[in-house]
């Protein structure tokens, strides 16, 4: 028996296809329920995840032959990483891979703010014409503050500065900023109080809690707007919606939510100053096709290193 991989969400074609070509046996099952991914882990080696499946004490504890986990994007929030590592197994992720998309999701969502897109669209399919309502503003010269200048961070710094507007940067785990000549690097604090927009790119700890509530919201610069395509949790939902009843917050985008899909009468939902897309950010065909491909090479990479 070779060495068999559980695809258990879907993966470019491609991706399954260099795995095969490379010996390994693939099999794509992306429909189990969390209760038949107990029985059928068991016979593989390896399996390869996007964010639907959830890899938790119980799947490592049935994965006899398991040895590798591989998340096809950045996120690891749907894997028990701490427990799986105990048990002697590695888990990856590809972090590059998506950071282009959303970073490009950002700007979109930094757009439809300024300009009222997501609103336009509404209220004209509705048979409305707001356009004396519906003046926005140009991002150029306007100061973005980013949070968390990893990769995804970086890729939205270079194409904030290629569109006129000024960069701040905050990091908690960095005192100097990776691309000084495009994005100064500030406290945090300094940061909220000075921009304009603020997008976020910084992981979830959910020991931690959020990083923006209340006393954030405070610090803001009136009539800021704010871009979350990271995680949910990182931004207190209550919070956000008494920030945006006071006009502290005049506009918000949204592509990740504490719940996800958030409820139907979600408080965010009642507002018009909202940008919101169903946890998007990875989902091109480009992005797609590199997160595959960089998923498929860790899994040939490690079988080959362990036969």
């Amino acid at each position: 028996m070779g060495f068999r991989v559980l695809a258990s969400d879907p993966l470019d074609p491609k991706a399954v296809a260099a795995m095969r070509e490379a010996g390994l046996e693939v099999d794509e099952k992306t429909d189990l329920t969390p209760e038949q991914l107990v029985t059928e882990i068991a016979v593989y080696d390896a399996i390869v995840i996007r964010s639907a499946t959830k890899v938790r004490a119980n799947i490592i504890d049935a994965g006899a032959n398991l040895k590798l986990v591989v998340r096809a994007g950045v996120g690891l929030d749907n894997v028990d990483v701490d427990y799986a590592v105990s048990k002697g197994l590695s888990v990856r992720n590809t972090p590059a891979a998506s950071s282009n998309s959303v970073a490009e999701l950002a700007i979109g969502h930094m757009f439809s703010l300024a300009r009222h897109i997501s609103r336009a669209t509404a209220s004209t399919k509705a048979g409305a014409w707001e356009k004396k309502q519906l003046k926005g503003i140009e991002i150029a010269g306007k100061t973005l503050g980013i949070v968390g200048i990893g990769r995804i961070g970086q890729s939205l710094a270079k194409k904030a500065a290629a569109l006129g507007m000024n960069v701040l940067c905050s990091d908690a785990y960095l005192t100097q900023s990776p691309i000084a000549d495009i994005a100064a690097m500030v406290p945090l604090d300094e940061l909220l109080e000075k921009s304009d927009f603020i997008s976020l790119h910084i992981p979830f700890d959910p020991n931690v809690g959020p990083s923006i509530s209340t006393a954030q919201f405070a610090i803001m610069k009136d009539g800021a707007y704010l871009v979350n395509c990271a995680r949910g949790g990182v931004i207190d939902e209550g919070a956000l919606v008494e920030a945006l009843k006071s006009g502290k917050v005049a506009g918000v985008a949204l592509d990740v939510f504490e719940t996800e899909p958030p409820a139907a009468d979600h408080p965010l939902f009642a507002f018009d100053n909202v940008s919101l897309t169903p946890h998007i950010g990875a989902a091109t065909d480009e992005a797609q096709a590199r997160v595959g491909g960089e998923a498929a090479d860790i899994v040939i990479e490690f079988a080959r290193s362990s036969s």
